[in-house]
């Protein structure tokens, strides 16, 4: 009797119906902490200043040429001269991602030393990008998949370019490796990651200094009062030097590169 050929099994790691159910997240998880150590291993990159912010904000021209087609058509022009005065932030962000690359480029160090990295998407994060490339130097875009296909921005070096699935995987690559952080002004999301970066400095889960930068006076100061919490009582009032007010890209440099020099030059590498 003739039998069918059957036809060869299909390995587990290539089946996307494993791979996708509930059983492989484990594997899926550990697939997100080791490709990832790879790049990062293979292009000898040692640790990075993590620059945070909204994707909504455009640079100046492109808030300014949207704010003209508004006048020249008629239509209402509030939301496109909010663009344009936040439209500073992205030109802020961009030179400043600039500068501390040059500075980066320039030291004694073996390896890639405090690279630029954002969550890889639009608005700041593209700023940050664009302005560590136009200084010619790598930088890195931890993306996240999301139901409006975000894609990541073109100024992240291509094989720094990641998309992640879980959030809390790519939270701990943005800080495992990140030695200094600034935080734009920007939205749920950046509220998120500012008030993730101060509970783990707060409560000692990251044993190195990692330098806050809270950038942008007229915003932050409208939008969380701080003072409060210690006037309440649910905060210390040493918990207020967590971080470092700033509202110029030379103060905002100035502070991270004294902080970089002094405590995280000579201790390269990862870690929280």
């Amino acid at each position: 009797m003739n039998r069918k050929q059957i036809p060869n099994p299909v390995k587990a790691y290539y089946s996307r119906r494993f791979i996708d159910s509930p059983d492989a997240r484990p594997v899926r998880l550990l697939a997100e902490y080791l490709e990832p150590l790879e790049r990062f291993e293979d292009v000898h990159i040692r640790d990075t200043i993590l620059i945070f912010g909204s994707a909504r904000t455009w640079e100046r021209d492109r808030a300014l040429s949207h704010l003209e087609e508004a006048k020249r058509t008629g239509a209402p022009v509030e939301a496109h001269e909010r663009e344009l005065r936040m439209a500073r932030y992205y030109e802020d962000a961009r030179e400043l991602a600039r500068r501390l690359t040059e500075w980066s480029k320039g030291l004694k160090e073996g390896g890639r030393r405090f690279v630029i990295c954002t969550g890889g998407g639009p608005g700041i994060m593209e700023a940050a990008n664009r302005g560590a490339s136009e200084a010619k130097g790598q930088n890195i875009g931890l993306g996240i998949s999301l139901p409006q296909e975000q894609s990541v921005n073109p100024y992240i070096t291509r094989r720094l370019a990641f998309e992640f699935h879980y959030f809390f995987m790519r939270k701990f690559w943005f800080l495992y490796l990140a030695k200094a952080v600034v935080i734009m002004p920007g939205g749920y999301g950046t509220l998120d990651e500012l008030f993730e970066c101060l509970t783990l400095v707060q409560t000692g889960k990251i044993h190195k200094r990692l330098p806050i930068v809270l950038y942008g006076a007229e915003f932050w100061d409208r939008v969380i009062n701080l003072e409060a919490l210690v006037e309440f009582g649910t905060i210390s009032p040493e918990d207020l030097d967590l971080f470092h007010r700033s509202d110029s890209v030379d103060d905002a440099f100035d502070y991270i590169t004294g902080e970089l020099t002094e405590y995280a030059v000579d201790r390269p590498g990862f870690g929280l």
